[in-house]
């Protein structure tokens, strides 16, 4: 590409890279081979390094070739209107998108609109992970994205106040069951 990939990248591709179950279920990973530059302005030497792509080509994942040689450089998002900050650093990227993968491609995925009476509960039986708010590409009324835990359960809970969505897998069928019957309200699934 003309230049080094930065520490963190090279990392992930490394760890994952050839992890299809983890990186490309919904929004790809993009193989090193299919990574480009998508210029910002034509005239500049200026850009982003795209390296996810949503599954239907609504939304790019990339880090500023303005940082190229800067070793975990902050990730950014274009869902259609510019390219708008993601997360502050690559490797916290390499995480989101590995929960994301894993959640949305696990055979016990559930989905909910979460009345916010359940917030309480959610909060009382599951730990929020340590890793930074960050925005729902879709729709930024969606956010933040917050993700939770609790053994058995991993849940990403998609933007504030009544119109919020939680996503949810979990490690079995009766543990998907004991969610539903903690959090009790109408699943998709």
């Amino acid at each position: 590409m003309g230049f080094p990939l930065p520490a963190a990248l090279r990392s992930g591709y490394a760890l994952f890279g050839r992890r299809d179950d983890l990186t490309r279920t919904q929004d790809a990973l993009l193989p090193p081979s299919g990574l480009y530059v998508e210029r910002v302005d034509e005239t500049a030497d200026d850009g982003m390094l795209v390296f996810r792509e949503e599954n239907q080509g609504c939304a790019f994942w990339g880090l500023p070739l303005s940082a190229p040689d800067r070793d975990d450089p902050p990730v950014l998002v274009d869902a259609g209107d510019g390219w708008s900050p993601f997360l502050p650093r690559m490797s916290l990227a390499w995480v989101e998108l590995v929960l994301t993968e894993f959640l949305l491609g696990s055979p016990h995925y559930d989905a909910c609109e979460l009345p916010p009476a359940l917030l309480p509960v959610l909060h009382a039986r599951h730990t929020r992970l340590p890793l930074p708010d960050h925005p729902m590409w879709a729709s930024w009324a969606d956010s933040p994205i917050r993700w939770y835990a609790a053994p058995g359960r991993l849940l990403r809970h998609d933007g504030p106040g009544p119109h919020s969505w939680l996503h949810a897998t979990a490690r079995t069928p009766a543990d998907l069951a004991a969610l539903h019957a903690d959090l009790p309200t109408r699943w998709v699934g």
